[in-house]
């Protein structure tokens, strides 16, 4: 009885054994042996594994207790919570990557715009060009 109780409370919470080994301070093969019923906590270990389940000891040990259907729902919806503000998350950094890009992509072509437009920068840039041109045909 007490085996099958863990697994279903265990389920019932929304934790892995590897999440509930964390908490208890012991091996994931440690739940999954007294899942299995091959062997049993000490009575320590049973008072801290029905204080982070919420349930008393003796229920724990006593009869069978059902799967609660809506924890599994409930689980699966937080779960899905998280993914959905992940997404979100990537989607604003998305959007601000974009309007960074297209902010330089703008300040390029005004720099252009602007020389194109006065001729004294034309001009002052064609000499520089020219001037290169000659030092590097020393």
């Amino acid at each position: 009885m007490f085996s099958e109780n863990l697994k279903t409370l265990r389920k019932n919470k929304g934790f892995s054994q590897e999440q509930l080994s964390v908490r208890l301070n012991v091996v994931r093969q440690t739940i999954s042996k007294w899942e299995k019923g091959l062997s049993v906590p000490d009575a320590e270990m049973l008072v801290k594994i029905s204080e982070i389940l919420n349930v008393s000891v003796s229920d724990l040990l006593g009869e069978n207790i059902a799967v609660e259907q809506n924890s599994n729902i409930s689980a699966i919806a937080i779960e899905l919570q998280k993914l959905n503000e992940l997404l979100v998350i990537q989607q604003e950094q998305r959007i601000i990557q974009r309007k960074k890009i297209i902010a330089a992509i703008s300040a390029i072509l005004l720099v252009l715009f602007i020389i194109a437009i006065y001729d004294q920068w034309n001009e002052m840039f064609y000499d520089f060009g020219r001037n290169l041109y000659r030092w590097f045909n020393r």
